[in-house]
């Protein structure tokens, strides 16, 4: 789960600032948790005291109001009913890592992933991006080849797998939507030679730069086991008690790699 939480936080600075290269800071003063950190901690908390994914995000959303949410989910977390507003959006993507970590079939992690989405984002892609992220994690996390996600992923929801991030890069643009944003994040990890490098191949998309890299993130801790040292206390550092005490239970209920 740190391995989503530090790869928001070194994309933050990048959403607004775009890079097309893999030479890039990892870490700057203005690097910071955004909405996809806070909306991962509540996932966790969630799975780990058996809330619904509604309470948690609203809970949330609602302690940490300047993360960055888009304009609709912000009135979503105050609105007493809330409601799903039919997203589309990579809202339901960047959120769902614990799901791949925390359950034990695919169709448990299927099920959970659907239902972290579709609480705010239940437009179909909204619920595939959710459902394509988790299924990469547990894959990872359960041994996986990367040729056995790149098949399962593509299989079952329809994403073309078959580019590489360099022929990505050049041509592509700032998109919020899950359609344009977890192909690219999970391509990132399938890429990556290490956790590292996985995180770099997201964010030299020059894209929404933290979701990408929290999504490839994610997935890239699943499969290589742990966050580096050097970026896990960086990420860590930059985290309130909090969300350190979530990921530490989280972690110890669910190792990253069996």
């Amino acid at each position: 789960m740190l391995g989503a939480v530090a790869g928001d936080i070194i994309g933050s600075v990048y959403e607004r600032l775009p890079v097309k290269t893999m030479e890039f800071a990892l870490f700057e003063p203005g690097s910071c948790f955004t909405d996809d950190t806070v909306l991962t901690v509540a996932t966790a908390c969630s799975i780990l005291e058996k809330r619904t994914y509604a309470e948690s995000f609203r809970t949330f959303g609602r302690m940490y109001l300047d993360a960055g949410y888009g304009g609709a989910f912000l009135q979503w977390i105050f609105d007493p009913v809330s409601k799903p507003y039919n997203s589309w959006g990579n809202g339901a993507a960047m959120r769902v890592s614990p799901v791949g970590f925390a359950f034990e079939t695919v169709e448990e992690v299927l099920r959970e992933a659907g239902k972290t989405a579709e609480v705010s984002h239940n437009h179909p892609e909204g619920i595939k991006g959710a459902q394509a992220t988790a299924l990469a994690v547990f894959l990872a996390r359960t041994g996986a080849s990367k040729e056995r996600i790149r098949e399962e992923i593509s299989t079952r929801f329809g994403y073309d797998l078959s580019r590489t991030i360099d022929q990505i890069r050049p041509d592509y643009a700032f998109d919020v939507s899950c359609r344009g944003t977890a192909p690219e994040a999970i391509i990132a990890f399938l890429d990556s030679t290490d956790y590292e490098d996985g995180v770099r191949r997201a964010v030299s998309l020059g894209g929404d730069s933290d979701t990408l890299a929290c999504i490839a993130g994610g997935i890239a801790q699943a499969f290589y086991g742990e966050v580096p040292g050097p970026i896990a206390r960086e990420a860590r550092r930059r985290l309130p008690e909090k969300f350190l005490d979530i990921i530490d239970r989280f972690d110890a209920a669910y190792p990253p790699k069996k």
